[in-house]
């Protein structure tokens, strides 16, 4: 399972106050909702009040809008957000489709948090098949919270290198 060795889920000291925002794919709507729900308890249990949230289409413009958002710069350095959290989901097909848009997903959301120095939580779920998608997404019976662990990484992410913002 790959919940094994994860730190223990909880709120984050210090991220009250921080500016989040969310972008969240469209595609396996019920998968999804878990995953922002997920998402918005962590931000929520942490104490932050200023969030934004942006749907897009899938998982393959989660960077595009990452970028957008990121607007270059922290928050605490005069930018508009302090952390993004990223959620989607991809299962696999019969076709290398789910390679590439993983691929690009992942490549992405990197080039975006090591370009501006923003961390993005990385809730993109990349499954076999529903069943596993299902299991992270929050749910009632699901085993996991992806969204939540994914909130609450951008969120410590952002707390520890908030000394050094200028």
């Amino acid at each position: 399972m790959s919940a094994t060795g994860a730190p223990e889920a909880g709120p984050i000291d210090g991220a009250a106050g921080l500016r989040v925002a969310v972008v969240a794919a469209r595609w396996h709507e019920p998968v999804m909702d878990g995953l922002l729900a997920g998402a918005r308890r962590a931000l929520a249990d942490s104490g932050v009040r200023a969030v934004t949230v942006v749907r897009v289409p899938g998982a393959f413009e989660l960077p595009v809008a990452a970028a957008r958002l990121a607007a270059a710069r922290p928050a605490a350095a005069g930018g508009r957000f302090d952390a993004i959290v990223a959620l989607g989901v991809v299962i696999r097909g019969g076709t290398p489709h789910f390679e590439y848009v993983c691929q690009a997903a992942t490549a992405g959301l990197t080039e975006v948090a090591t370009r501006t120095g923003i961390p993005i939580g990385f809730g993109v779920l990349t499954c076999d098949d529903e069943r596993q998608a299902l299991d992270r997404a929050g749910l009632p019976g699901s085993d996991e919270d992806k969204g939540y662990e994914a909130a609450a990484a951008a969120l410590a992410t952002a707390v520890a290198l908030r000394e050094f913002w200028a």
